[in-house]
């Protein structure tokens, strides 16, 4: 049984005459198994350490000479073996969980002299060069030909791009990837993205461009992302629409939606206060969400959408007369910025409270407003403008919502005072 991991053999000892361990460890190969004396005749389970300067190993012995396990932190690939001869703390790091908690069972059988026939235990031999090699961090495969069918990805793994290699689906192995930072699957035929993709917790670019997906799933967005994701390329695929939470990614820098079917834009996309790229060319935009203006970016394509003509006559009309007890309490509930949640009302309410649109007044309005479009240039939003249309035009139409027919009627006097003018 192997384990590949990063080992400090750390001698209790020091401290006693006055020394410190260097406090790092070394890339390891750590086995258990059957030791050979001189003899010849098998004389007990080691465990043996190999690394790129001592590739033929200390061997350890572990038959009731194991003082303690500490495995607070396994599932962070971390544990440490106390032995009790010699003196030492095997210090293991930077170890895939699962194969480390195999390993620590291992040990545990071995040390308590219990039946270890069942175990994959063999004669201990020098390690391979390649496998004391330091960690691998950067992987590409870019055919089919070369993707590994039989081995896994280096578990260290910082960046992984994986490309035409007609992928219908993502690896769950990718998954395993904890210290994964990037994460390019271009190229493919992907249609649906695993939750699970949520759970690598340092990832900050994922790179989807030309597959097939056709939904963006809302467990992402309420994932680890929310804190980690930066790049976010989902370009050339069939997404119709975007969540209602994808705008909780907000540490999101750079967004790429082109050559999608999107007939909308999150109507929060003002929440991702730091977006300073994003395009969404060739998409099926007709009008742009009222948060947009909160956006301030530095470069904005949106060329290639068959943006309507705004007037400020053409209206949806969304109004009761009174208004519903439930429109009035969301309304105030918005207004006073009143926390909520799911333990405090019904989840249905906590969805329309998101949903909240701002009238110009300054107040909310959620469930009943009146909507219609005006023009905004796109330079009052972004510094670099890639030009509309191929009239050289920068200007595109954004909904506006208003809580009353009092609130309307003021913007259309307002209107018509600026077209006399």
């Amino acid at each position: 049984m192997k384990l590949q991991c990063d080992v400090e053999v750390v001698n209790r000892m020091l401290p006693s005459f006055g020394m410190k361990s260097r406090g790092k460890g070394v890339r390891a190969v750590v086995s258990i198994g059957k030791h050979l004396d001189k003899s010849g005749q098998r004389s007990g389970i080691y465990m043996m350490i190999c690394t790129a300067k001592d590739r033929t190993g200390s061997k350890y012995k572990l038959r009731d000479n194991i003082e303690k396990f500490f495995t607070w932190f396994v599932e962070e690939g971390k544990a440490t073996v106390r032995l009790k001869e010699p003196a030492v703390d095997v210090c293991l790091s930077k170890a895939d969980a699962n194969s480390l908690k195999n390993f620590l069972s291992a040990a545990r059988l071995a040390d308590r002299g219990s039946d270890t026939s069942s175990l994959p235990l063999s004669t201990l031999t020098p390690a391979r060069a390649k496998d004391v090699e330091q960690p691998k961090k950067k992987l590409s495969v870019m055919s089919k030909k070369d993707y590994p069918l039989t081995s896994n990805f280096p578990y260290s793994l910082e960046q992984l791009q994986v490309s035409y290699c007609k992928l219908s689906r993502v690896d769950m192995r990718m998954l395993s990837l904890k210290a994964l930072r990037r994460l390019d699957l271009s190229n493919n035929h992907i249609k649906k993205l695993p939750a699970t993709i949520g759970d690598l917790g340092c990832l900050s670019e994922l790179i989807l461009h030309n597959n097939h997906l056709e939904a963006f799933g809302e467990a992402l967005c309420s994932s680890t992302l929310q804190q980690t994701l930066q790049v976010l390329d989902l370009s050339q695929n069939r997404l119709r629409f975007l969540p209602a939470r994808f705008c909780q990614l907000r540490e999101l820098m750079n967004l790429k939606l082109d050559d999608n079917k999107l007939a909308g834009l999150p109507f929060q996309i003002g929440r991702l206060s730091k977006l300073k790229f994003l395009s969404a060319a060739h998409n099926q935009l007709t009008v742009l969400p009222a948060d947009f203006f909160k956006l301030s970016l530095e470069n904005l394509d949106l060329f290639g959408n068959p943006f309507i003509q705004p007037n400020p006559l053409d209206h949806t009309m969304q109004l009761a007369f009174p208004l519903p007890l439930q429109e009035l309490a969301s309304r105030a509930a918005a207004d006073l910025r009143m926390p909520y949640g799911p333990h405090l009302i019904p989840a249905h309410l906590c969805g329309d409270l998101e949903a909240a649109k701002t009238c110009e007044c300054g107040r909310a309005c959620v469930s009943f407003y009146i909507k219609t479009a005006v023009s905004m240039n796109l330079h009052q939003v972004s510094h670099t403008v890639v030009l509309v249309d191929d009239m050289g035009g920068t200007e595109a139409p954004v909904q506006q919502h208003f809580c009353s027919l009092r609130c309307y009627s003021e913007f259309l006097d307002g209107c018509l005072q600026r077209g006399l003018r």
